[in-house]
C-alpha cells in the first residue's frame, strides 16, 4: 500500500489553506492528487530496484544489463531470453557436456531439445576399455518398438561413418559429431471436447471426423544433467509406445490422453480399460476387439468401445495436437474478443460443472442457434449483444439469419481456453444495417459459408478456423475443393482477419480486407482464394502482413502486401498505389511495386536458366493438406531466401512471428562458445 495518496497528503496542508481550497472549488486538491501520482511512481521504481538486482524478478528491460554483467553475448536477433541468463553461470561450469547443450538449445530457441553424440552410434569394433553393450553391429530387427524409431532423433542404431559434414544438416554418424534435435511443433491441448460418432461405438478424436496423430505433453526432465527422452518432448504417441507405458506418462488426467464421463457432478476419467490398438483404415473400425476394453489409436486419434463396454453418456476426450502457432481454433490463451463486455447470452452444456459455476446469474442456451434467437429479441440500435460458448462441444445446427440493427455490435465468441465446433448444415447468413458490427472469436467452423449482407461497418474474425472445403475426409481430402468461407457482400465494411484458417474469401469490390497471421487456403494455386462477393471480378482492397495464400487474388487494390507467400497469381486492378514488399509472388502476377521480394529474376539469362532460378527459389512446405500438424510450414531445407526473407529476416508467411531463422541463428552462435573442442554440431529438426 502507498503511503502518498492524494487524501493523506492533503491532510498534511494547513486547515487555513484547506478552508479557502474548499471555497474555491478544490483547485488545489487536484494539484495534491498529481503529485501524488507522480510520488507513487517513484516509490514503486524504488521498491523495483531490490527486485532488479535478480534475473528472476528484474523487469525486462534489466535482463541485457544482468546479461553483460556476467558476460553473456547478445544474439544477432532479438533480445535474451530470462532464462538464459539465470543458467549462465551453471552452464559454464558444466561446459562441454551434453546435458548443456542440450539445455541451451531450450533456452535460447524455446523448443524443446534432445542432444545425440553420434559417434557412440558408430558400428565400429568395440574398445576394451570402453565397452558399448547396446552398440550391436547390426540392428535386431525383431525389437520393433526399436525399428519404429530409425531415422528419428531416438534412432540409436549402429551405422557405419557418414562423411558429409554434420553441420550442413546432411551428414550425422561420424567421429566427433553432435546432433541438436529441435522440435518445432508444439503440443497444443484440447480438453473435454465432443468427439466425433462415426458409428455405434466408434468415435473420432476430430469433430470433423479427421485422422489426426495425437501429441504428447513433455513431461519436465527431473535432473539437470538427465537427457530428454520420448516423454520430454512433443511427440506423435505410437500405438507401441502407449501399449508398453507402465507408469501412466500417455493416459489418464492430466496426462495427454484421457477419456472423462460425468460422476457425482465431475468430470472423471473412466475406469474402463484402455488399450493401444490399431483401428486405421482398411478395416480399423471393423477389426474384432477384445472384451471389456476400450480401444485407442493414438497415431489417427480413433476410439472404439469393445463388446460389453457400455459408451459413457456424457462422453469427452481430452488430448493434444501438433501445430506450429497458436493460429486457429484452439484452446491455448488469447486475447478474448470484448471481454470487458459483459456476456448476454451463455451457450453450453447445462450438465457441465464447470460452466453452473461460472454463470452468475447469466442466461444460459444449450444450442447457438437458441442463443442467436434470444439476444435479437429486443435488440435495438446502438447496443452490443455478447454470445459467449463456454465449453468445446461440437455444436451440429443450423443457424437461422440473424439482422443486426443499425450502430450495434454482435460478438459470437469462445470463452477463453475453450474451442467450441460448429458445424454448419447450411450458410449462416447475417444481415447487417448501417454502422453495424460483426465478431467472431475462438470458434471452429465448418460444413458450409458465412454470408454477410447489408450494410455492415466492421467485422472482426479472430483465432478461428473457417474449415477450408467446408468438410474434410478422413483422410484430409477437402469436401469441396476451393470452397469460400466467407462471402462479404457489403461494399461498406472494414474487415479484419487475424491469427486464423480460412477457405477462399468472396469480398465486395469496395471492401477492404486485412490479413494478419493468416492462412487462407483454396488447396490449389490455380483455384480463386480471394475475388468479388459474387466469386468473380476484384475482391475489395487487400492488406496483407504475414500471410499464407493458396490459390489465386484478385483485388482492387493492395494498399501493403508484406512478409506474405502468395503462391497462386495475384492480379491487383490499381498498381499505381501501394506495393508489396519481402513476399512471394508469383513472377505472372501483376501488382504494385515490388521492394525484395522473390523470386528476383534477372532480365539477361537464357529462359533454362530463368526455370531453374525460379524451381529452386519457389516455396516448399513439409505439407499443405489441412488437419496435418505441420500443415502450412515451412520445409527446413527450403530456399534460404524464403526462410529469411521478411522485413525482419525471418520467413515470409503466416508463420512469420514464429522468428524460427533467428532462433536458429541464435542457436549457432551459442553453440559455438558451449562446444568441446573437436566436435561439430548440427541443428536437426525433428518436426
Amino acid at each position: 500500500m502507498s503511503h502518498y495518496d492524494t487524501d493523506s497528503l492533503y491532510q498534511l496542508l494547513p486547515a487555513v489553506y484547506r478552508k479557502r481550497d474548499a471555497d474555491e472549488g478544490y483547485p488545489l486538491r487536484t494539484l495534491v492528487g498529481i503529485l501524488a501520482e507522480e510520488a507513487r511512481l517513484v516509490e514503486r521504481d524504488i521498491m523495483q530496484l531490490h527486485d532488479n538486482a535478480f534475473i528472476e524478478t528484474c523487469s525486462e528491460w534489466v535482463v541485457p544489463y544482468i546479461a553483460d554483467l556476467v558476460g553473456l553475448r547478445p544474439l544477432p536477433f532479438g533480445d535474451l531470453r530470462r532464462n538464459e541468463v539465470a543458467n549462465t553461470l551453471g552452464a559454464r561450469r558444466r561446459k562441454g557436456t551434453a546435458a548443456v547443450l542440450e539445455q541451451l538449445a531450450a533456452d535460447v530457441t524455446g523448443w524443446p531439445a534432445r542432444v545425440v553424440e553420434y559417434f557412440q552410434h558408430l558400428a565400429t569394433s568395440q574398445f576394451i576399455d570402453h565397452p558399448r553393450p547396446a552398440s550391436h553391429r547390426t540392428p535386431d530387427l525383431r525389437d520393433a518398438a526399436r525399428c519404429e524409431r530409425i531415422g528419428g532423433a531416438f534412432d540409436d542404431t549402429p551405422r557405419t561413418a557418414d562423411v558429409r559434414r554434420i553441420a550442413t544438416g546432411r551428414g550425422r554418424h561420424n567421429v566427433g559429431n553432435l546432433g541438436l534435435w529441435a522440435w518445432r511443433l508444439g503440443a497444443y491441448p484440447l480438453h473435454l471436447i465432443q468427439p466425433l460418432e462415426v458409428a455405434a461405438g466408434q468415435y473420432s478424436f476430430s469433430p470433423l471426423g479427421l485422422d489426426q496423430p495425437l501429441y504428447h505433453h513433455p513431461v519436465t526432465e527431473t535432473a539437470p544433467t538427465q537427457i530428454a527422452g520420448e516423454i520430454h518432448v512433443p511427440e506423435p504417441i505410437r500405438r507401441r509406445q502407449l501399449a508398453a507405458d507402465t507408469d501412466g506418462n500417455y493416459l489418464g488426467a492430466g496426462r495427454s490422453l484421457a477419456v472423462y464421463t460425468l460422476v457425482g457432478g465431475e468430470w472423471t476419467p473412466v475406469v474402463t480399460p484402455i488399450v493401444s490398438c490399431d483401428l486405421s483404415d482398411p478395416g480399423g473400425w471393423t477389426r474384432p476387439l477384445p472384451a471389456g476394453v476400450i480401444a485407442l489409436d493414438p497415431e489417427c486419434g480413433r476410439l472404439a468401445f469393445g463388446p460389453g463396454v457400455r459408451v459413457p453418456s456424457p462422453l469427452r476426450v481430452s488430448c493434444h495436437l501438433g501445430f506450429s502457432d497458436s493460429l486457429g481454433g484452439g484452446q491455448y490463451p488469447r486475447q478474448v474478443e470484448d471481454d470487458d463486455v459483459e456476456p448476454t447470452v451463455v451457450v453450453g452444456d447445462a450438465a457441465d460443472p464447470r460452466i453452473i459455476a461460472t454463470l452468475d446469474g447469466l442466461q444460459l442456451e444449450a444450442t447457438l442457434a437458441d442463443a442467436l434467437v434470444r439476444v435479437q429479441d429486443g435488440w435495438s440500435d446502438g447496443q452490443t449483444r455478447v454470445i459467449e460458448i463456454r465449453d468445446s462441444r461440437t455444436y451440429s445446427e443450423a443457424l437461422g439469419a440473424v439482422n443486426v440493427p443499425a450502430n450495434a455490435r454482435l460478438v459470437i465468441r469462445a470463452a477463453d481456453q475453450e474451442r467450441p465446433a460448429v458445424l454448419l448444415p447450411g450458410p449462416f447468413a447475417v444481415q447487417a444495417a448501417a454502422g453495424s458490427a460483426l465478431a467472431l472469436d475462438g470458434l471452429l467452423i465448418a460444413g458450409d459459408r458465412i454470408v454477410v449482407s447489408g450494410e455492415l461497418n466492421r467485422l472482426t474474425i479472430s483465432h478461428s478456423t473457417l474449415v477450408p472445403g467446408h468438410t474434410v475426409a478422413a483422410d484430409g481430402t477437402p469436401g469441396i475443393t476451393g470452397a469460400v468461407s466467407l462471402v462479404l457482400d457489403c461494399d461498406t465494411t472494414e474487415a479484419t482477419v487475424s491469427s486464423s484458417i480460412v477457405g477462399a474469401l468472396w469480398v465486395a469490390s469496395e471492401a477492404e480486407m486485412t490479413l494478419e497471421d493468416v492462412i487462407v487456403d483454396a488447396h490449389d494455386p490455380a483455384s480463386s482464394a480471394y475475388a468479388g462477393g459474387d466469386g468473380n471480378g476484384y475482391g475489395g482492397a487487400l492488406t496483407a502482413s504475414r500471410v499464407t495464400v493458396i490459390g489465386s487474388v484478385a483485388t482492387r487494390a493492395i494498399p501493403v502486401g508484406e512478409d506474405s507467400l502468395f503462391l497462386g497469381t495475384v492480379t491487383a486492378e490499381r498498381r499505381q498505389e501501394g506495393g508489396v514488399r519481402y513476399s512471394w509472388v508469383t513472377p505472372a502476377s501483376r501488382v504494385p511495386r515490388r521492394y525484395r521480394c522473390q523470386p528476383e529474376l534477372p532480365d539477361d539469362v537464357s529462359e533454362v536458366e530463368r526455370a531453374r532460378a525460379l524451381a529452386r527459389l519457389t516455396p516448399r512446405f513439409t505439407t499443405l493438406r489441412y488437419g496435418q500438424p505441420a500443415y502450412a510450414q515451412l520445409a527446413a531445407r527450403g530456399p534460404a531466401e524464403i526462410r529469411t526473407g521478411a522485413a525482419d529476416g525471418s520467413e515470409m508467411g503466416a508463420f512469420s512471428g514464429l522468428g524460427q531463422a533467428h532462433r536458429t541463428a541464435s542457436l549457432r552462435q551459442r553453440l559455438d562458445e558451449f562446444l568441446p573442442v573437436g566436435l561439430e554440431a548440427g541443428i536437426l529438426f525433428a518436426s
